[in-house]
């Protein structure tokens, strides 16, 4: 049996501009890899530059060298959301929504296993945090969880009494360590790791509160999907900031922040991606390619190239700000539904909710 055959289905998608923006859809050819595609490997960073040398940065690999696989999941477990482990050829947490689970992921292997979380369990998010461990929004136990990666004891965090149902969403770790989470309902909060303390506030313009970040200066934002704005969050009282994207009614639904600190939008109802710059407080938009396009998730990586999932075209789309280019890759199968990505040097993640799967997008010069 080969390595492929352990892995499962993989799909590489060859050829730069698949879909355009400037331009009709072109036609591609999708050519099944019969091997295993080799791993990634974390980009070797350029060196300092010094006073008698100057050193560009990095560049980012071209469009056309990404290769997307899957690896099947259980059958109904609905991933949602999906979390690598730092490390490369780590195996990569996902939420089992409709099993009350956190699932992980061998990728070398493609096997998986599941971690029970409790009756009524509904996980809709999982990052992983400063320590490694994996953190879940739980809807169903309207409670943030952390999972102990070494004993895989399950802790559970539950919002006060009073909260009332947060329909948790998202959740992300500002400088400090603190864990901050976005509820639908309306709601934002913070968890302290260490303490165990647990905070929840209530959020501008009511229901919404959707994909959260923080940046590399130590800021946190989240997209408000029903209220189409972006929140800034003060850090130190939970008071939030509202942001105006350019389109009214954009349906702002995941954030992601780049290496200066700017602010990437999903905008859902109007099928763009979008820019904030906090330096000027200048907003910058782009439509994504195709007819009817709907911006899911958003991920920036580390050579700041945008990828987004478009729920209108079934495809992961890469945009790159240096020439606001778009790239589109189909998912490999029909229907794949993939509502967020995540990543680690040189690989983008997605969960694959409605097929079981989960998928990766390798983006590094292969070894």
């Amino acid at each position: 049996m080969t390595r492929r055959d352990l892995l499962g289905r993989g799909v590489a998608v060859l050829g730069l501009g698949l879909l355009a923006a400037c331009g009709s859809p072109a036609e591609e050819t999708v050519e099944v890899t019969p091997t295993m595609p080799p791993t990634a490997v974390p980009p070797t960073p350029a060196p300092a530059a010094t006073p008698a040398e100057t050193q560009e940065a990095p560049q980012a690999p071209a469009a056309a060298d990404v290769t997307l696989q899957e690896f099947p999941v259980p059958p109904g477990a609905h991933p949602h959301d999906v979390a690598p482990a730092l490390e490369a050829d780590g195996i990569v947490w996902y939420t089992a929504q409709h099993q009350e689970a956190l699932g992980i992921l061998e990728p070398l292997t493609g096997e998986t296993r599941h971690i029970h979380l409790g009756s009524g369990a509904r996980p809709h998010g999982v990052i992983v945090g400063p320590d490694g461990a994996p953190w879940i929004t739980d809807g169903g136990l309207n409670a943030m969880v952390h999972v102990d990666p070494a004993t895989e004891a399950v802790e559970v965090f539950p919002l006060p009494a009073g909260t009332g149902y947060a329909n948790l969403n998202t959740a992300t770790f500002d400088a400090n360590g603190i864990c901050w989470f976005t509820g639908q309902s309306g709601v934002h909060g913070r968890v302290d790791p260490q303490s165990g303390a647990l905070e929840v506030f209530q959020s501008p313009r009511g229901r919404g509160p959707y994909g959260i970040c923080a940046t590399p200066d130590g800021n946190v934002y989240y997209a408000s999907l029903a209220g189409s704005y972006v929140g800034h969050v003060n850090t130190d009282t939970g008071d939030v900031t509202e942001l105006e994207p350019p389109t009214p009614g954009q349906g702002a639904r995941r954030v992601w922040a780049d290496s200066l600190s700017r602010i990437w939008v999903a905008e859902w109802n109007a099928g763009q991606v979008s820019r904030y710059d906090p330096t000027d407080r200048s907003w910058r938009e782009w439509r994504l390619p195709g007819s009817s396009p709907r911006a899911y998730a958003v991920y920036v990586d580390e050579y700041d190239i945008v990828w987004l999932t478009d729920f209108g075209a079934n495809a992961l789309v890469r945009f790159d700000p240096a020439d606001e280019s778009f790239t589109a890759y189909p998912w490999p199968s029909a229907g794949a539904a993939v509502r967020q990505l995540l990543g680690r040097p040189g690989e983008v993640w997605g969960a694959e909710s409605g097929v079981d799967a989960l998928v990766v997008a390798r983006t590094a010069t292969p070894r």
